[in-house]
């Protein structure tokens, strides 16, 4: 019963942000810039880490912890790994909290660090289909929303799984480790989207389902009498699908910190919330970061080796204090080799017919 009242709070927090985000602060399509960008995201990383000092504080809110049997049953149905052993409750509350708090900052880094990956594909996508910057926010506040959704399913579903399949973990880790290995293989490969023949355009074309016109930020238009799809909803369509996708790798990555369902949605959801002001405020500059794909792909393939080890070797545990040093660690390295040693730009040396004729007779 906590549990559903903490939750039930929780989301009318998020609905309040998402509301006064769009209602008050962004009822007017603009074009974001940079400055206003980096404040929103210093906004949402602030709100990310009062939570985090809330759970440092009062983490046995969340599921109503009373007392010791409580603390043990859920450190053991958690995997906090705490030693509970002969210690009073006050001490075993105050390690309690510490591992709470912990394995929410981790897995909110590993979210945010990881959703860079996925500003890169929303910047294709945007521009494939020809949308004005101006419209960037409305598309993604609403893909935010759907995402929130989808990732509650998700991540209670997968929860609900380990529970009972403990052994998913290790598909988890192979996933993991496959992901980052071909992200790494796949690195300076340059991906495109072909609006004109992408599947769900000829989907909803043939149909008769959508418009090729913008109509302002509308999702949909009525043309006689029918209310068709825009290019606008079509790409809210496809961000959320590749929200799905992204969330194949981004969940399972977060459960390799901590198994709490509860801590894996709240870092999931306040990294989520701060996308849209990092892609704006990443948008002009990813092309920089030319080491952060190899990056992200070290960081997919530590965590998933992390998830596959205890299999391996039971004795053998990597902390969650570890782990979030190696992230940060992996991140800071990735983004100084970009500015320390950006890649040398190729300069393309043309040589007339006529003074290849030259040089040839010479």
């Amino acid at each position: 019963m906590n549990e559903i009242i903490f939750f039930t709070l929780f989301i009318g927090l998020v609905t309040v942000l998402l509301v006064l985000d769009l209602g008050v602060f962004h009822k007017k399509d603009h074009v974001i810039r940079f400055k206003e960008a980096a404040i929103w995201t210093g906004i949402w990383i602030g709100f990310a880490l009062l939570f985090y000092v809330f759970i440092l504080f009062k983490a046995e809110l969340i599921h109503g912890v009373s007392g010791m049997e409580d603390l043990i049953k859920l450190n053991k149905l958690h995997g906090h790994g705490l030693n509970l052993d002969n210690v009073s409750f006050n001490e075993g509350l105050t390690m309690y909290r510490h591992a709470m708090s912990l394995e929410y900052i981790t897995g909110y880094l590993i979210e945010k660090a990881l959703s860079i990956d996925n500003i890169f594909v929303m910047i294709m996508i945007f521009m494939a289909f020809g949308v004005e910057k101006k419209y960037y926010h409305r598309v993604l506040f609403f893909g935010i929303l759907g995402a929130i959704v989808l990732r509650f399913v998700f991540i209670f579903a997968a929860s609900a799984l380990i529970q009972q399949f403990h052994w998913i973990l290790l598909l988890f880790g192979g996933i993991l480790v496959f992901t980052g290995i071909k992200m790494f293989l796949n690195r300076n490969k340059r991906e495109s989207i072909d609006s004109a023949n992408h599947p769900l355009v000829k989907f909803l074309s043939k149909r008769k389902l959508s418009t090729s016109e913008f109509k302002g930020h509308d999702f949909f238009h009525k043309i006689d009498g029918r209310w068709l799809c825009t290019p606008l909803f079509i790409v809210l369509l496809i961000i959320e699908f590749s929200d799905v996708i992204f969330a194949f790798d981004s969940i399972p990555a977060i459960f390799s910190v901590t198994q709490d369902p509860f801590i894996v949605f709240f870092s999931n959801i306040f990294a989520i919330l701060g996308l849209r002001s990092l892609f704006f405020m990443l948008e002009s500059v990813m092309d920089k970061f030319y080491y952060l794909k190899v990056g992200l792909a070290v960081l997919l393939t530590f965590i998933g080796v992390k998830m596959i080890l205890p299999f391996v070797f039971p004795d053998f545990h990597i902390s969650t204090a570890a782990s979030l040093f190696v992230i940060l660690g992996i991140l800071l390295v990735s983004i100084l080799a970009s500015i320390l040693f950006p890649p040398k730009k190729k300069v393309a040396v043309t040589v007339s017919s006529e003074e290849s004729k030259l040089k040839e007779n010479q």
